[in-house]
């Protein structure tokens, strides 16, 4: 499962920084102001350069590299569950496990972001869905939960709970 959200979360960063490549150098030019900033009500409120398009695969890249980082060492992680010989592999392997769907969760949030940023520019709305965000943060708060439900069921198993 990690292998597969792995190549998945690369496939995602790599189609963010293709489409963006696309939009700002390809054959159908933007216009010279672009929308850069959304209010919560998915209005724009900010403008700018069509580079300005390259911030978020680049933030992207730098929270997925980040993530991938910490993942290397998962001997350093902090649980909130009393750890034991017995179930340190399972709680570290749900712990990776979880920050695999983190990051491919926030590289298709930016993917979404960035499509739809793409689709009000074409479009020539200037608006972005006010429930993305929220709906993204949800999914990423679930997951959390989620695995850290596993951690406790896990822990529990290690101690002879």
């Amino acid at each position: 499962m990690h292998k597969t959200l792995e190549v998945i979360g690369l496939g995602a960063l790599g189609l963010l920084a293709w489409i963006t490549y696309w939009a700002v150098n390809g054959p159908n030019p933007l216009p010279q102001r672009i929308p850069t900033h959304f209010a919560a009500n998915g209005q724009a409120d900010a403008w700018g350069s069509p580079l300005s398009l390259w911030l978020l695969p680049i933030v992207a890249a730098g929270v997925y590299l980040l993530i991938s980082l910490v993942s290397l060492f998962p001997a350093s992680f902090n649980f909130p569950v009393r750890v034991t010989p017995v179930n340190r592999r399972r709680l570290e392997a749900l712990t990776l496990q979880m920050m695999s769907w983190i990051k491919v969760e926030l590289v298709s949030l930016f993917l979404f972001i960035q499509w739809s940023i793409l689709q009000s520019v074409r479009n020539g709305k200037g608006t972005l869905s006010p429930m993305m965000v929220p709906l993204f943060l949800v999914v990423v708060f679930a997951t959390v939960g989620l695995h850290l439900a596993a951690v406790f069921r896990a822990a529990k198993v290690g101690t002879g709970r």
